[in-house]
This record gives C-alpha cells, structure tokens and sequence, in this order.
C-alpha cells in the first residue's frame, strides 16, 4: 500500500524511522514547521529551522526513497511572544516562496488567546497570497470551542474552505469541520488523540471524502508507523483497496497539489 504521510515532525526523529516509513509504504511525506518542545527566543532561530526543513530533511528523506515537502508558519504556541510574532510573520513571504513548501502551516489555536487569533487571520492573508493552502492546528484544550472558532476564522478571511486542512480532529469535531466544506485531518497516537480503531469508526460514520490521517510523530510519545497502522485496522474492519488509497495516497496528494508544488517521481 502505497501511503502520503501529510503530518510528519522528521526533525525530531532518528533516520532508523525514516527507514522504516519507506518500508511501511511511505512515499512522499509533508513535515509541517512546529512548536520544537521549548520557547525559541529569537528570530534568527527560526531561520535556521525553516531552512533545514527546506535541505537538511529534504536530503535525509531522500536517501530512504520518501519525498519530503514542508509547511512553512509561525506556530500557536510560539505566537504569544508579541516582539518574536511580529519578527516571524515579517520573515514568512521570503519562505512561502520557495519550492517544496507545499502549505501555510501549523497554524492555528493553543490557548485561544488574542495575539494567536491574529497570528492565524495574518497568516491566512499570507497563504492567499501565495495561492497556497493552509494547515490549521486545532488546540488540545477546549477543543470544540477552538474548532468552532477556527472555522469563524476561515470565513471571516475568505479562505476558500477547500484550501484549508483543519488538524487533530476528533469525535466531537469532525463533523462540523466536515460540514464546513474544510478538509478534516486526524492524528493517530498511541495514548491519546486518536487511535486507529477509534479511526475506522469515523471513517466508516463520515466516509472517505476530505478526510486526511497522519502520525504527526514527534518528540513525544508517538508512532511513525500509524499510518500504515490505520491502513491495516481498515483492512481487518473490510474496507476495499481503493477507499483505503484514498484515505492515504489520493486524498493527501489532491489536498497538497494545490499548492502546485509537490515532486513526484511518477
């Protein structure tokens, strides 16, 4: 089974797992700019993480085989610093530019403060800019009402909801999302989010169309391997070859294609 892995934090992860991806079926991976564990302090740090996202990654994915392409964006968390967060969105058209970066992204809600709602509607005026989608974080606490909110957001902006991906769905959440014409994305953990048996519920209640699943493996206690995980849980549940393609090849692949950028070998 071939797979797109669309939510990936390789930079957190050892080459034994890029290793092991390839062999699982991952093909082509997007690894989306994140929160890296503790505050950065200043922008020149970013600078240096947006660029080994755009070579050093690159290059360690290709030596297993696994196209590697990246989101580019000031993450939630990080955007509470008012001096950096001004720093940052200035920094983001110089990146948005270049090739492989396939998404706005992650961004989005942590604690659903002010100063992250601005960073979000700032950001969806830069993807629109450069035609491209956006990857959109949705909090841990609070959920429900961050979803809601982002999805007021991305009318408000005038996102075409095609072009958004709304990340870390769950029961509570996907339906509205769904609903919104945006694309539901879902990230299966070992402990807590979503499973890959919680996961073929939903696919089974929702069906196939604009829905996403990634590892979203980071520093944390997560699993590359979900995905291919998810792929087997849909097997034993009956699903046929080409839903299951679907969910892991052609829906990622028709999400970030319109970004225009994405390489493949075939």
């Amino acid at each position: 089974m071939r797979i797109f892995e669309p939510h990936a934090h390789m930079t957190s992860r050892t080459t034994d797992d890029y290793e092991a991806m390839a062999a699982s079926g991952v093909k082509v991976l997007v690894e989306p700019a994140f929160w890296l564990g503790q505050p950065r302090t200043s922008a020149g740090s970013f600078v240096d993480y947006f660029n080994s996202l755009l070579g050093w990654e690159r290059f360690r994915a290709s030596q297993f085989g696994i196209r590697h392409h990246c989101t580019i964006g000031l993450n939630p968390k990080e955007a509470n610093d008012d001096a950096l967060r001004r720093e940052v969105l200035d920094l983001l058209p110089r990146f948005l530019a270049k090739d492989g970066v396939v998404a706005v992204g992650e961004i989005g809600f942590d604690a659903m403060t002010p100063a992250e709602e601005e960073a979000l509607l700032e950001q969806f005026v830069l993807a629109k800019e450069h035609e491209l989608p956006a990857l959109v974080h949705t909090p841990h606490r609070d959920k429900l009402a961050g979803t809601r909110r982002t999805l007021e957001l991305v009318e408000q902006s005038g996102m075409a909801p095609e072009t958004v991906l709304i990340d870390h769905n769950n029961e509570l959440t996907v339906k509205e999302v769904h609903a919104s014409g945006c694309w539901a994305g879902f990230s299966i953990y070992p402990n807590t989010k979503m499973d890959e048996y919680r996961m073929v519920r939903i696919v089974e209640d929702i069906g196939t169309d604009r829905i996403l699943i990634n590892s979203a493996c980071d520093w944390g206690v997560s699993d590359p391997l979900k995905v291919a995980k998810t792929v087997a849980a849909m097997q034993e549940a009956g699903f046929s070859e080409d839903d299951i393609d679907k969910v892991v090849w052609r829906n990622p692949l028709e999400f970030f294609a319109q970004s225009g950028r994405l390489i493949l070998d075939d």
